[in-house]
Formats: C-alpha cells, structure tokens, sequence
C-alpha cells in the first residue's frame, strides 16, 4: 500500500463572537463564556428576531493595510485576519520554509454578504451610478482566499469552497488531502462569514429556524440538545489552520498543535434544508471519516457535534452518534460550542477544527452551556454546563450544511511516533 503522508497542524488563528484570538478563545470555551447577544450591527427592530453572535471589537486595521480595508467586504477581513495569525503563529513568512508555494483552501457559504446588501440599497436608492466599482471583487466568495494569497505572497492551488454549513470543514479536508496526496507541502485553510446582515437574518428569520430566549436571558437562545430548544442562534467569524508535512514541520522546528489524521464527506441527497432523519448518512460520513484515519469508533474520545440547537439536527446527529459508536455512544463526551457562539454557518467547521486542537491541548472539553432541560431524545453525554478535564488522544469534529453536505474531520494528539 503507498505511505501516506502524515499532516499536522502549525498554526492557528480565529474571531469568533467570544474571542479575538486563540488565547482568548481557549480562555472563553473552556469557561462557558457565551458571545450571544443583541444585535449592534444594524438596526434590527423591523426583524422579530433581534439576537444574533457578533465579533466584537474588530479592528481590521491592525490587520491589514487601510487600502485592503477600503476595497473589502467584512468576511474577506476575517479571513485575512485569522491567516495572518495562523502564520505568524506557524513562524511563517511570504520569503521562507515553502509559503509561497502554498495551497489556500477556505470555506465560505454565503461570501461578502454585507457589500452585496449595501449595493442593492444603492442601486435603489440612486440607480446605476450609486453602485461602486469594486463591488464584484468584493462580493465574490474567493475574495477571501485571493486576498490571502496576495497579502501573503501565496502562488499556490487557491480556491474558495461553499458546501453551507459544512464549508469550512470540507475545505479543511481538502486541504489535508492535497499535502497527503503530496500535491503541497503546506496550506492556508479554514473558513470564514459575516453572517450578520439585516437581510440575510431575514432570511433565516422567514425559514423559522432562528432561536428566541424562554427564560428572558439572550444568551441561552442557542440550547443544544435541550427540550426547550427552538432555532440557532445566527453568528460570525472565521477560523485559519496552517497544515504542514510532517517532516516539513519538523525540519523547521514548527510548532505542533495537534495532528489532522481523517476525513470524510458525502451528500445524503434527501433534502436541500431538512436532515435525513435517520441519520444514516451523517453516520457514514463519520465512519469514513475514522476510516480514512485508520481509526476504529472505539478510540474515539471526544466528538465536537454540529449541534445547531435545532429541533430535527440535534436529534439526528445524535441518532447518527449511535449508530456509529453502539453501546459506547453513552460513554463518549460530546458538546456544541454553538451554544457559545451560535451558528457561524460556513466558518463553523473551521472554529471546530480550533476548539479541536485545543481539546488535545489542553486535555479538556468545552461545555454545552444552557443545556437544563434534556431531550430525552437526546440522551448522550454533552458535557452540560461545565469543561471537564479529561485525557483526549482521538477527536472526531462533525460539520452538516443544507443540501444534505456532510464534512467530518478527524484529529489525534500529536506523537512523533507512528
């Protein structure tokens, strides 16, 4: 059989709506800390739905040059962002240790959704003349991974991947392939989305599926696998990794967060919003996912779950949790940081793919918060409330979009050991 190619992960970088950094983003899941919360970014009293995960505090700037702020949408400004601190912390540059032969691969669902907003408006208001001359560069979902590769000097394979909700964890997957099929060496991937628009939370507003409060406190709007559940909670960010060669890590002394061992995908062709109730091909998507690592159920010791807060996902993911580990299902820990920072829709795999690393790292897994009431119908051990310290070798993380796209990802504790 052909060896494969080992890969492993060097850097990291992420936004989301509880942190602006990876320091800050360990600090904020392992300690419960929700970002949910009223919505600053528009006014929102025309919506029903007022509650969304916003990044806080952003301040593009310190990122990037004034120039790139001016000619970017805001999801384009995450993901140049959160590259730039996954670089920096793989000790990476634009002239050295391969970078500028470089994949980028980034999920995104919906691209610059906010530039796009603001040009319709325009175009209302004064007609042709009011729309900007760049708006096609800025609302195109690979102004991300352009952009990336022309601040980062990046000549490499580059590309944008949009499968909904599970884009960031099929570009990541993608990415791992490419260094283990030998096609790169290293890559630039993740996800990223500025979800938070006024028309676009109409939109999901019209699909009923946004979460509201029962107890009268904002943040716990996003309950996973709680009874009392009724929608996710709409969010933004991004997340960056820098996966690298085994021995092209080691040979420049890179840090090693964690090692990326597995991934799988498939469509389960069912339908293009609702889940297949039985789970099935969620479970497949798993199983192929361990497969791919060489890895059975068995040594799973952690599941990251897609866990959305939705009435029919968190029962499925649960059913397909099940199915694939038997009588183990009950004795495996697995939790949805979504009840921390909703739903990030394409750049939820990618910050999964962080709190992942970070699982391995620090060997302690981030709570469900808000989870009071369980649903009998989801039965497992979700980690309710509090981060448990336990030693983690194996995690599976789960990311499941619209139109039955699934993406697992597989990561296990670095050993230099094979």
């Amino acid at each position: 059989m052909r060896e494969r190619r080992r890969v492993v992960v060097t850097g990291m970088g992420v936004l989301s709506p509880n942190a602006n950094s990876v320091k800050e983003f360990s600090d904020a899941i392992f300690s419960g800390k929700s970002g949910i919360g009223l919505i600053t970014r528009f006014d929102p009293s025309g919506l029903k739905i007022k509650i969304a995960a916003e990044v806080k505090n952003f301040k593009p700037d310190e990122y990037m040059p004034i120039a790139v702020v001016r000619k970017t949408d805001r999801f384009a400004q995450f993901g140049l962002a959160t590259a730039k601190m996954a670089i920096a912390d793989a000790r990476l540059s634009a002239e050295t240790n391969g970078l500028s032969e470089a994949a980028v691969v980034i999920g995104s669902g919906l691209g610059g959704q906010n530039f796009h907003e603001e040009m319709i408006h325009a175009f209302i208001a004064a007609g042709a003349s009011g729309v900007a001359a760049s708006s096609v560069p800025r609302i195109t979902p690979n102004a991300v991974s352009a952009y990336i590769a022309i601040q980062n000097k990046i000549k490499g394979s580059n590309q944008v991947i949009s499968t909904a909700c599970s884009s960031s964890a099929q570009a990541i997957g993608e990415a791992f392939h490419k260094i283990r099929n030998k096609v790169v060496d290293l890559a630039v991937t993740g996800g990223v989305e500025a979800a938070v628009s006024i028309v676009n939370v109409a939109f999901y507003q019209a699909m009923m599926v946004l979460g509201t409060s029962v107890t009268g406190n904002i943040e716990d709007a996003s309950r996973p696998f709680d009874a009392t559940r009724n929608g996710f909670v709409i969010g933004e960010g991004a997340a960056c990794l820098i996966l690298e060669e085994l021995h092209h890590a080691l040979e420049r002394n890179a840090p090693i967060h964690a090692e990326i061992v597995g991934f799988g995908s498939n469509c389960g062709a069912y339908h293009m919003v609702a889940p297949d109730p039985t789970g099935e091909d969620a479970k497949e998507a798993m199983s192929a996912a361990l497969q791919d690592a060489s890895l059975r159920p068995e040594d799973v010791d952690y599941i990251s779950t897609h866990g959305t807060s939705t009435k029919l996902n968190d029962v499925v993911e649960t059913r397909a949790i099940k199915a694939l580990l038997g009588e183990r299902a009950h004795h495996v820990p697995a939790s949805s940081i979504k009840s921390m920072i909703g739903h990030t829709i394409g750049a939820s795999g990618a910050i999964q793919a962080v709190a992942s690393c970070l699982v391995l790292e620090n060997d302690c897994m981030p709570p469900t918060i808000h989870l009071n009431n369980p649903d009998p119908e989801c039965d497992l051990d979700y980690v309710p409330n509090k981060s448990r310290n336990v030693p983690v070798s194996v995690v599976l993380s789960n990311s499941f979009g619209f139109g039955s796209n699934n993406a697992v990802l597989v990561f296990k504790r670095f050993s230099n050991k094979q």
